[in-house]
C-alpha cells in the first residue's frame, strides 16, 4: 500500500505533512515528502489518499486479559475484594478453552477497530487464544495464568509442562506475531520457589516475564507483613527477578526505593489508569517514573475493570490525570503518552522492530480520520490526537502490513458471530451462577 500525501506521526512524535509512506512486504519501506519513482510506487500496490487523514504507529497493550471481554458490565460497583470473590472468580470458574477463544476473538476485533494491533495477555487457554490472534492476523505475547500457593518446585506443577509445551509450539509462531511469556501472577499467589525457578527458565533467553505488582495498599502491606517488611518491588528485587526482561501492570503503591530498583533495571511498567481508577486502587507515579526514565506503556486491563479496549481512552487519561492528581499542567506530555502507547509498548513487548513511522520498521499502522470538527482548527495535531482524538477515529488498522479493520469492516474476523458467542456465554455463565 502507498500512502499518498498524508500527515504523518513521526518516530520522534511530530506531525509531517504531505507525506508518503510505502508499505511492501510486512514492513514500511518508503518514507519521504515526495511522492516515489513510477516504477517504485507500482511495487507498492493500493495507492490510499491521504486527504483528511493522519498516519500513525498503531498502539501495543501491554496488560490485557482478552477473554475478560465476557464479564463486562457484569463486576461493577464493589470493592476490589469483593468484586474479585463476590463476581469474578465465580464467573471465571465456569469459563471454559472455548469461552476463553470466543471473548479474545472479540477483544481482537474490538482493539483493531480503535487500531491496536498487539497486545500482553495474562489468562488460561493460552493455545485458543494464540489460535484467536492469529486468526485475527494480529500479534500478542501470551502467557498463562499462575496460581502457585504451595512451597515446592514450579516443575511440580502442571502449568511448568504446560508452558514448556507452549514455548515449544507456540512462541515465534505466526512469523514471530505470537510471543510466549511466563507470568508469576502477584507476589500474594507466587512462592520463592516457584519464583526463583521460573527465573532460572528465563534466564539467558529470548522470553519475558510478565507479573502484577504493587496493585494496592493492601497488597503491599501484607507482603511487607510477610517478608520483614518488603515492599512487593523490593521483594522480587531480593530474588534477582528484575534481571530479566519484566513488563509489571500497575505499580501503583511504590515508594522511592521501589522506584529506584525499577529504574535501575529498566522494569517496563504497564499503568492502566482506567482500571486502576475503577476499582479505587490509585494512581501510579508515571511522572515521576518519567522522571527517572522507567519505560512506561500502557494498559487496559480486563473488561470487568475498564469496560473499552479502546486504547486512545487510557492515553487520554494518562496525558490527563496526572495534571490534577499532581496539580501540574505539565506532569506529562502529550509525546509522552503516545510513545506509552506506542513505541514503549512494543518495545515491551520484545518487539524492537515495531511501534514507529520509520524506513524498516514492521508496518503496524493505523490511520485517523482528521475531517471532523473536533479536529478543528488544527493549531497543534499532536494535542489534538490526544485530547480532542478518539479510537473511534481509526479508519484503518494494518498489522505486519495486512489489513485488519477498514471502515467499519474486518476482513479477518467474523465479528457478527463473536459478538454472538460472547453475548450466548456470558449468558450460559450468568444463568448457572
Amino acid at each position: 500500500m502507498l500512502f499518498a500525501d498524508i500527515d504523518i506521526l513521526d518516530e520522534n512524535f511530530a506531525v509531517r505533512p504531505h507525506q508518503w509512506v510505502g508499505v511492501r512486504d510486512g514492513r514500511i519501506a518508503y518514507v519521504g515528502a515526495k511522492p516515489p519513482a513510477a516504477e517504485v510506487a507500482a511495487s507498492f500496490g493500493e495507492v490510499y489518499d491521504g486527504a483528511g487523514k493522519l498516519l500513525m504507529p498503531a498502539l501495543y497493550n501491554a496488560h490485557a486479559h482478552a477473554p475478560m471481554t465476557l464479564l463486562r458490565g457484569y463486576a461493577e460497583n464493589l470493592p476490589l475484594q469483593r468484586w474479585l470473590e463476590e463476581r469474578c472468580f465465580p464467573f471465571e470458574a465456569k469459563m471454559t478453552a472455548e469461552d476463553c477463544y470466543w471473548g479474545t476473538v472479540l477483544a481482537c476485533a474490538e482493539m483493531a477497530r480503535f487500531g491496536v494491533v498487539s497486545f500482553s495477555d495474562m489468562y488460561y487457554a493460552s493455545e485458543g487464544r494464540s489460535r484467536a490472534v492469529l486468526e485475527a492476523g494480529m500479534k500478542a505475547n501470551m502467557c498463562e495464568g499462575l496460581v502457585a500457593f504451595e512451597e515446592k518446585p514450579y516443575a511440580e506443577y502442571p502449568i511448568c509442562a504446560q508452558m514448556e509445551e507452549l514455548v515449544r509450539h507456540w512462541h515465534g509462531a505466526g512469523e514471530g506475531r505470537i510471543r510466549i511469556d511466563y507470568n508469576i501472577h502477584s507476589e500474594y499467589l507466587s512462592t520463592e520457589t516457584v519464583c526463583r525457578d521460573i527465573l532460572d527458565i528465563v534466564r539467558g533467553t529470548d522470553l519475558r516475564l510478565h507479573i502484577h505488582l504493587s496493585e494496592t495498599e493492601k497488597e503491599v502491606r501484607e507482603c511487607r507483613e510477610r517478608h520483614g517488611g518488603l515492599s512487593p518491588v523490593a521483594y522480587f528485587d531480593s530474588l534477582g527477578l528484575f534481571d530479566v526482561p519484566v513488563t509489571a501492570a500497575h505499580c501503583v503503591w511504590v515508594d522511592e526505593a521501589d522506584l529506584d530498583i525499577l529504574a535501575a533495571h529498566g522494569v517496563f511498567v504497564a499503568n492502566n489508569p482506567a482500571s486502576n481508577m475503577k476499582l479505587g486502587s490509585g494512581f501510579a507515579p508515571i511522572p515521576e517514573m518519567l522522571r527517572r526514565n522507567i519505560p512506561v506503556c500502557l494498559g487496559s486491563d480486563g473488561m470487568a475493570s475498564n469496560n473499552s479496549h479502546n486504547l486512545f481512552r487510557d492515553m487520554y487519561l494518562q496525558a490527563l490525570i496526572y495534571k490534577g492528581a499532581d496539580l501540574d499542567p505539565t506532569a506529562v506530555t502529550p509525546q509522552q503518552a503516545l510513545a506509552s502507547a506506542t513505541r514503549v509498548g512494543a518495545l515491551s513487548q520484545g518487539r524492537d522492530d515495531c511501534g514507529s513511522v520509520a524506513e524498516g520498521m514492521r508496518a503496524d499502522l493505523c490511520v485517523l480520520d482528521t475531517s471532523g470538527p473536533s479536529w478543528c482548527p488544527a493549531t497543534d495535531v499532536v494535542y489534538n490526537i490526544v485530547y480532542a482524538g478518539d479510537g473511534a477515529d481509526v479508519v484503518l488498522t494494518l498489522c505486519d502490513g495486512e489489513v485488519i479493520y477498514r471502515d467499519g469492516a474486518w476482513p479477518t474476523i467474523d465479528v457478527e458471530r463473536a459478538k454472538a458467542e460472547c453475548a450466548a456465554r456470558a449468558a450460559r455463565i450468568i444463568a448457572e451462577l
